[in-house]
């Protein structure tokens, strides 16, 4: 073989290669950062991955907000009001926004007692914006 085309080969291979090995490296570094959505139903009924980063979101259930002490620890329970409902635990400060009967999303991971370990809690930012995910949850809910 000509040494100009070896030489040209041996480039085309190495640009490939390297290439691949990139695409590869950014689809496994994407696949970490994915956070699946899971509505209350979806949690309760054990589609919910345990011990994974996911985003769980419902609404606030009356009468659940419970603080410890003079702590930043808080749980409350999220609910469809269609009677799936998960319990959260969430160490920090909570958004201005969150309250009882809000819609709220939580990052974090489900433990395998069925508790939700959040990392963050988002609250609605004004009386007319509701998540997509949580689109139709206030429409049950019960007056």
């Amino acid at each position: 073989m000509n040494p100009k085309r070896k030489s040209r080969l041996f480039t085309v291979i190495f640009l490939l290669t390297g290439a691949t090995v990139a695409v590869a490296l950014m689809l496994v570094a994407a696949n970490e950062d994915l956070n699946v959505f899971y509505p209350p139903e979806a949690v309760v009924g054990g589609e919910a991955p345990i011990n994974v980063n996911i985003r769980a979101g419902g609404m606030v259930k009356d009468g659940s907000v419970m603080r410890t002490g003079e702590e930043l620890d808080v749980q409350f329970e999220l609910t469809d009001y269609k009677g799936s409902e998960f319990k959260v635990f969430y160490s920090g400060i909570l958004p201005d926004l969150f309250r009882e009967g809000q819609g709220v999303l939580v990052h974090g991971q489900l433990e395998e007692s069925g508790g939700f370990r959040a990392t963050r809690v988002l609250a609605k930012h004004d009386e007319n914006y509701m998540p997509p995910e949580l689109a139709g949850l206030h429409e049950g809910q019960k007056e």
